[in-house]
Order: structure tokens, then sequence, then C-alpha cells
């Protein structure tokens, strides 16, 4: 018996020894020194540990591979094998995740919570079916409306020149709902279309507009928030196939306590980035008139059902709307 015993402990420890190494190539937007970059290095130094260096991330931080395309073509051609992706990226992966961003659709971060968790697997299983694992959520935050002339109404948002992310059908629906004709652009030519007055409006988490300073050519933020703008870190399933059962474990459990973190502190960079911009004279706008509201609340349901058969389907709008007045009315 204690022979046997000790050659089944040979055996795992030569398999722990010899398992095969793999470095994972990770590519984000974020800047180094940033809250996310620090996150995203406590996590790969946990998998590293925990697998005992057979699992490395060699990260590729500030956006040297490009931008979200150009990090989504790398991964399918295989340069690349994980990154972080906004909105944008993760819908041109499975288009339906974009329901999660439909405007006015999370009056708070706690709904926005209870819907990630309680559709987490059926979206990790979307991604799956597409070529990728969903490690997790790491949110960008609410989005707010930014603009150079005052909004108080609906009526006072019809002379607003808006940007629209070139190329993203869920913010042309919204902002032709408000009665506008958004202007496309990329985000690399918003900032100078701002200095030219091209556009005089743009919606972004208030973060990123300090980083990007967009906030250095508006004057108002508009609140309440338009949309909460989702994020997730994914890894081509190729790659993690090569993992063992336990360092697939290990980055999965990793994943979701780390970029949960990342959420929670994401929220509140996003909180001193607003005092940030108070500071340096924008002005905070808190529309509260009831029929204002109410309108918010008209065009985000207008925009969803447009989106039906656009972007995701009708049963996981109809789902995710019965999950959130289930918990409202808990609440």
């Amino acid at each position: 018996m204690q022979q046997t015993f000790t050659w089944i402990f040979l055996l795992f420890f030569l398999s722990f020894s010899f398992a095969q190494k793999v470095t994972i190539k990770f590519a984000t937007l974020a800047l180094e020194g940033s809250t996310w970059m620090e996150v995203m290095n406590d996590f790969a130094k946990e998998v590293q540990d925990k697998t005992g260096g057979a699992v490395k991330f060699k990260i590729y931080s500030g956006g040297r591979q490009g931008d979200e395309k150009d990090v989504l073509r790398k991964i399918r051609i295989n340069q690349l094998h994980s990154a972080g992706f906004t909105g944008v990226g993760l819908g041109a992966i499975l288009p339906e995740v974009r329901v999660l961003e439909a405007p006015f659709l999370f009056k708070n971060h706690q709904e926005v919570d209870y819907i990630n968790e309680r559709f987490f697997d059926r979206f990790a299983k979307g991604f799956e079916k597409k070529g990728f694992i969903l490690l997790g959520w790491a949110e960008v935050g609410f989005v707010y409306v930014f603009t150079n002339t005052e909004v108080k109404t609906i009526d006072d948002f019809k002379g607003v020149k808006m940007w629209m992310w070139e190329g993203d059908p869920l913010a042309e629906h919204t902002f032709r709902a408000f009665g506008l004709s958004p202007i496309p652009l990329s985000v690399t030519d918003v900032l100078t279309s701002l200095q030219t007055g091209l556009i005089d409006a743009v919606y972004v988490a208030p973060l990123a507009c300090v980083g990007l300073q967009w906030f250095t050519r508006v004057k108002y933020m508009i609140k309440p928030h338009l949309t909460n703008a989702i994020g997730a870190v994914l890894v081509s399933k190729r790659i993690f196939k090569k993992l063992n059962a336990e360092q697939q474990k290990i980055v999965k459990e990793a994943g979701k306590e780390y970029f949960q973190k990342l959420t929670e502190l994401s929220r509140k960079d996003n909180e001193k980035s607003i005092q940030v911009m108070r500071d340096q004279g924008i002005r905070v706008i808190n529309i509260s008139d009831a029929a204002t509201l109410k309108s918010f609340d008209e065009i985000g349901a207008k925009t969803r059902r447009e989106l039906v058969g656009v972007l995701y389907g009708k049963d996981i709008l109809e789902e995710i709307e019965t999950a959130l007045r289930e918990f409202r009315s808990k609440k």
C-alpha cells in the first residue's frame, strides 16, 4: 500500500514538473501605471505562481498591438491569444452581448452586477462557440453625455452635434431616437473634431473622458447616465486547450476574482474623475424632471426593440428585462 501511494505521488509530481509551458500573449489599450494594468499584472503573477511558472502572460499595454479590430484579427491568426475588450470589440465576436449596453437599461451598479452574474454562463457559452473563453467582466463604467451646450430637456438635444463611434449600430440607433443625426468618427479623431467644432458632444465614461483629454473641450456633463459600457477579458480557446484541467481552473478562478476587483476599482476611478472634471470647471447637470426622465426610458425601450434582430434576439432582451423587473420588485 505504501509503495502504491509513493508511485501515485511520484506520477503526480512528474506530471506537474513536466507540464507544458504556455505563454499567453495578451493585448490591451490600458496604459502602464493605470489601475487596469496593476490588476492585470497581479492576475498574471497569481496565475504564474499557482501553475509553478508553467502558464505566463506576456502583456502588450497601451495599444501597442493596435486597436480592438487589429487585436481581434491577430488573435484569429494566432499572433496574439488574449485581450481586454470594450463592448465594441466584444460585439464584433458575439453581437448579442451588446444588449448589456442598451440605453437606459440599468439604474445603478447593483442591477448591473445582478444581471452580469445571472447571465455570465450564457454569454460564456456564446463566446466559447465563437472560439473564446470569457475570463471575467471588466466594465468601462457608466457612460454620460458631455456637451458644450446646456441640455436639460429632450428638445435641448436637438441642436447638438453628437459624435458617434464609427460603425456602432447601438450608438446610431440610440441617438437617432433622440432625433439626432450623429457624426461617425473613430475614437482617435474625437479630440481634434471637438477642437474644430465638427462635433460639440460626446458620450464616454468619466475616467476615459479625463484620460483622452476630451473634458478639456466640453462644458457640461449630463446625468443620469446613458448606458453602462461593458468590458471583458477573453482568451482564445485554441491556446486555452493547451492548458491542463488544473491550469484552466486556476486561470478561470483568478480571472473571476481579479476582474471583479478591477470593476470595483474602475467605479471608484470614475467617481474620482467626475470630481477632477468638476474642479476643472465642468458643470454637472442633474436632470430630475419626471417628464424628461420618462422620455429617456421611452427612448431606451424604443432603441432596445429596434436592435432586436440587429445585434441580439428578442429572447435575451426579454429575459434580461424580466430579470430586472423581478430584481427591482424585491428591492
